[in-house]
């Protein structure tokens, strides 16, 4: 199994077939591979950071300066030591059975369990504080921010625990599980969120209740990361093989029978009106908003990260 997950993996159809992950193997490599992809851009003001370092900066102690690294580059940085903190960071994932599809390692569940392991590595060689926090109908879990290797370890072990654990029969309430994340962070961080958006508390197509509980996270000085987890080949382009087929809904377990391309034509309509009502409102109330196909790889979740990270520290 762990042959598969070698430094080049980025996507879930590269670690196992039966969806089996060492999630700690993969974050390690995943973000290796990306630091190395990153000293080969032109990004260096990004993977100075994954070296420890960060720019000097006038009034800095000269004892801290890495006089090997400016002779390589020409630019002054100085060593990052344990106690640095840069942000804090808050994980959240959405668990609830509408996660689970598709079937098997590509599932929306599976991309945002490793997605957040691979950024807890990101965040550890960061020195950030991360936490994490996961919910369905209620919120289930939610943990303090820390930057040990030892607090990572035990938030990959919730991870991994989610993994094993057999698919629940459960629903999603999303704005009631971010209005009570809301009052549960005292600390200003950064919120990154994982989630279909498929909320059966809510209106279908109507947000104002998402974005009434975003805000109560924008309103407690928090940034947001909204990375809306589709299986874009199914969700957005309801592309199946022309056959009768008997959809079944997830979470309410209602059913359909029709042949898709029956409504392939005004679904994909609807989705994109949908979309577009999404995009307005994250723009009104400055959310990132992240389109994250979880057929595709981790380094789309990466690059907006550091895009994020990237303007909240500076």
């Amino acid at each position: 199994m762990e042959k598969r997950a070698s430094a080049t993996v980025t996507r879930l159809d590269e670690i196992s077939a039966e969806g089996f992950v060492n999630l700690q193997l993969l974050a390690r490599q995943v973000v290796e591979g990306f630091i190395t992809g990153l000293h080969k851009s032109p990004f260096h003001g990004f993977s100075v950071e994954f070296a420890e370092h960060r720019l000097y900066n006038a009034g800095d102690s000269i004892k801290n300066i890495d006089w090997k690294l400016y002779g390589r580059t020409d630019h002054l940085f100085v060593k990052r030591f344990e106690e640095e903190t840069n942000l804090r960071c808050q994980l959240v994932v959405d668990v609830s059975s509408s996660m689970y599809f598709p079937e098997g390692a590509a599932s929306k569940l599976l991309f945002s369990i490793c997605s957040a392991a691979v950024l807890m590595e990101l965040f550890r060689k960061q020195r950030d504080a991360f936490g994490l926090s996961y919910f369905s109908d209620t919120l289930e879990f939610s943990s303090g921010a820390g930057s040990t290797s030892a607090h990572q370890s035990f938030l990959l072990a919730e991870l991994q625990r989610l993994i094993a654990r057999e698919q629940p029969l459960k629903r999603t309430s999303l704005v009631a599980a971010l209005h009570e994340l809301a009052e549960h962070l005292h600390k200003r961080s950064l919120v990154v969120i994982f989630t279909d958006l498929f909320d059966s508390s809510a209106d279908p197509g109507n947000f104002d209740e998402l974005f009434s509980a975003l805000h109560h996270l924008k309103h407690n000085k928090h940034e947001v990361i909204l990375y809306h987890v589709l299986d874009h080949q199914t969700e957005l382009n309801f592309q199946f093989p022309e056959r009768p087929y008997r959809f079944v809904d997830i979470e309410t377990g209602e059913e359909l029978r029709l042949n898709p391309s029956q409504i392939r034509e005004t679904f994909k309509v609807s989705v994109a009106e949908s979309l577009k009502a999404l995009k307005l409102k994250c723009a009104q109330y400055a959310i990132d908003l992240v389109e994250a196909d979880c057929r595709e790889g981790f380094t789309q979740v990466l690059h907006h990260y550091l895009v994020k990270r990237s303007k909240v520290a500076g």
